[in-house]
């Protein structure tokens, strides 16, 4: 059995014909090609699988698609414009901000999140923000910077 499903994603609508147990994450993957987020503990403990629903962090792997019909999904290949990288994404890969780079995608997500909100957040600030995305390889101290380095070019 298949459900009709009406997503937002990156600016696109789209309609697609999915079992109904299949979470957002398998869909935004599998169905949709957009593998920057990823399959973490699917748990929702690690964060790996981070996108913006409305603006705000969400995991995707918690979620069903028919819960996120009318919102507007924003992945890591939705936040650049065009060719143009966002500056998150310019600043992470200037100071080494990524070493696997399987966090990163939520991370700088998470990130753009904040900076929304918080255009020159405090370190503090920057680190409570993240501290659900999960990183066993940086240390946190480059991705830090990197937010911080992102914010002071704002203007």
């Amino acid at each position: 059995m298949k459900v009709a499903v009406r997503l937002r994603v990156n600016g696109q609508d789209t309609e697609l014909l999915v079992p109904p147990y299949k979470t957002v994450l398998e869909i935004l993957r599998e169905d949709l090609g957009l593998t920057g987020t990823k399959h973490g503990c699917e748990l929702g403990e690690c964060s790996t699988c981070g996108i913006l629903v409305d603006g705000k962090p969400f995991l995707s792997c918690l979620a069903l698609p028919l819960d996120l019909e009318g919102h507007e999904i924003t992945t890591i290949e939705g936040l650049a414009e065009g060719s143009r990288p966002h500056p998150l994404q310019v600043t992470f890969a200037e100071l080494g901000a990524a070493q696997c780079g399987y966090c990163t995608p939520s991370m700088i997500l998470t990130a753009k999140a904040l900076l929304d909100t918080d255009p020159h957040p405090s370190r503090a600030a920057i680190q409570q923000a993240l501290a659900g995305v999960l990183c066993r390889c940086t240390g946190y101290l480059k991705i830090f910077e990197a937010v911080e380095l992102a914010a002071s070019r704002h203007g």
